[in-house]
């Protein structure tokens, strides 16, 4: 990934807010890695949002509920930055 489309990535990782906190993505861990298909015009985004899952049953559902929300902005986010590409969340996998 070239120096441009790696500030383009890093501006939408500061853009994007946890609606709860107000935080950045960015600050949060959440986004563990974005690779770069330019052959597939697909960006990937790997998200750990396992490991930000409290233990609690019904607080790990509204979790689910708000990190799904983070996903969707994360997705329209990177599709206005990055016109004409394919964007691709998907679970960083375990540690």
């Amino acid at each position: 990934m070239n120096a441009e489309w790696t500030k383009k990535v890093d501006a939408v990782l500061d853009r994007v807010r946890d609606p709860e906190s107000g935080l950045p993505v960015s600050d949060l861990g959440i986004v563990k890695r974005v690779r770069l298909s330019e052959q597939e015009k697909t960006l990937y985004v790997f998200l750990d949002t396992y490991g930000h899952l409290p233990r609690c049953v019904t607080c790990a559902a509204i979790a689910q509920t708000v990190l799904a929300g983070i996903a969707r902005d994360l997705q329209a986010a990177f599709g206005e930055a990055f016109p004409g590409m394919e964007i691709t969340i998907l679970p960083a996998g375990p540690k």
